[in-house]
């Protein structure tokens, strides 16, 4: 079984090798999101009213996401930090201590979503029609919580051990499954919008039992519940994982304010039409982000492993060919939105009124596409470095400060209307992410010029 050896070998080798099985998860994972969307879009006469519904539960489907990345996000970068270390007890304590508190978070979570599932949708912008659909597929979603974190939230943990193609496979697995799955409870079965649920339960499943059989069975550290005796002693890597997550925990959550946000001022100025074009733009969005987020989490380990064993040449190689991939990547993609929006909607939906209201609000919202890179890079490079504050703080300022209040002001203080809120999103790239560039090129490289010679805290 192959591993990569993140203290050997070119930087620029160690990230594609990392990047690469991670671009095709992330690819295979994005298809978890996505084809539910493309095969309910085409139920007959209910598509674009389903589709929509389905767009209302995607805030709760980012809180579990952002509660996976907290522990994931939080604690592989400390893993492979005391990797680099040579301390592999620490690092089995707190890959451990992650996958208690994820499994506790499911259970509270599902429990929570259980209860509340009809007001929070209600109170994210359903209307009548619209919980019709969007209240069975909520219900049926969270029965695979635990699952669904497990697979996303300890996946980090195998790719920071190097094994990037088993992290790879375990979301194939799950994607493949709901490929084929999704026709046959949607269309064959004629469950219609609940048959997509029931699939996506059973594929994260799938996802789930390989990730726990890799990390329990098959990897050198070994993943497994707390002990009791143990829980006294993990209580500072809790808080270190907590801290060192609360960066990505704070973008998901923020993601699924914002998504609120927008719901509500779009079911006022556009009605519930406007809400699917919100689904389809946040739809193309992920299809489009995909490798940007394969190449951060690939070359996260690199950075982590390197800082912690004090090889500051080798994190400064991999943060250059982060920035190089992610720009040409971006620069690609961004003509493609702006040249041929109506290829990129037409594959989420063949509703001519839906295309006519949705392309031009995908290039408003994508004005700006390249400028969300720059907080991208310094987010990954704040995080994999262990540096909290900082990743928090860029966390909560473009979406928190930023991003809502122009949501509001744009359409109703402007009197923009819904084109305010998209207008909204490439404000805040430009904004937020220059000033996280920046603060990260002035505060990480003298950090790093004096790594050889100056003893720091990590």
């Amino acid at each position: 079984m192959k591993r990569i050896d993140f203290e050997k070998g070119t930087v620029t080798g160690n990230i594609l090798n990392a990047a690469i099985p991670m671009l095709v998860a992330q690819i295979l994972n994005l298809l978890y999101n996505i084809v539910d969307r493309i095969y309910i879009a085409r139920i007959q006469d209910v598509g674009t009213t389903a589709l929509g519904a389905v767009g209302l539960c995607f805030p709760i489907i980012m809180i579990i996401t952002a509660f996976s990345n907290l522990f994931g996000s939080g604690g592989a970068p400390i893993f492979s930090i005391n990797r680099g270390k040579g301390d592999s007890r620490t690092a089995d304590m707190i890959m451990n201590t992650a996958f208690t508190m994820l499994c506790g978070s499911a259970a509270v979570l599902m429990l929570v979503g259980f209860l509340f599932a009809r007001p929070l949708l209600t109170l994210f912008g359903a209307s009548d029609d619209a919980l019709v659909y969007a209240y069975p597929y909520l219900m049926i979603y969270l029965l695979g919580t635990l699952p669904s974190m497990i697979a996303t939230g300890m996946n980090p943990f195998i790719n920071a051990q190097g094994y990037a193609i088993i992290g790879m496979l375990s979301v194939a697995v799950g994607a493949v499954a709901n490929i084929i799955l999704d026709p046959v409870f949607i269309f064959v079965l004629d469950m219609g919008i609940k048959g997509a649920a029931i699939a996506t339960v059973i594929s994260q499943i799938l996802s789930a039992l390989l990730v726990f059989y890799f990390l329990h069975g098959k990897s050198e550290l070994k993943v497994r519940w707390l002990h009791i005796n143990e829980i006294s002693e993990c209580t500072r890597h809790a808080r270190d994982i907590i801290s060192l997550g609360s960066a990505g925990f704070i973008m998901q959550l923020t993601n699924s304010l914002v998504s609120i946000c927008c719901n509500n001022v779009l079911s006022v100025t556009g009605g519930d039409i406007y809400i699917s074009v919100m689904t389809i733009i946040s739809s193309v969005r992920q299809m489009v982000e995909t490798p940007i987020h394969a190449i951060n989490e690939g070359t996260s380990p690199v950075l982590s492993y390197n800082y912690g064993a004090r090889r500051p040449d080798r994190v400064k190689k991999a943060g250059v060919v982060l920035i190089i991939m992610v720009l040409i990547y971006t620069g690609i993609m961004w003509s493609v939105i702006l040249i041929a929006p109506e290829f990129l909607i037409g594959i989420f939906s063949s509703d001519k009124l839906l295309l006519k209201d949705a392309v031009p609000a995908l290039k408003l919202y994508f004005a700006a596409f390249i400028f969300m890179d720059l907080q991208y890079i310094g987010q990954t490079v704040f995080k994999s470095l262990n540096k909290k504050k900082q990743a928090i703080f860029f966390s909560l300022l473009r979406k928190v400060f930023i991003v809502v209040p122009l949501t509001y002001f744009l359409p109703y203080g402007l009197h923009m209307g819904t084109d305010g809120v998209f207008m909204a999103e490439p404000v805040s790239n430009v904004i937020g992410g220059s000033l996280c560039f920046i603060i990260m090129l002035v505060t990480i490289l003298p950090e790093l010029n004096k790594m050889k010679t100056t003893y720091f805290p990590i």
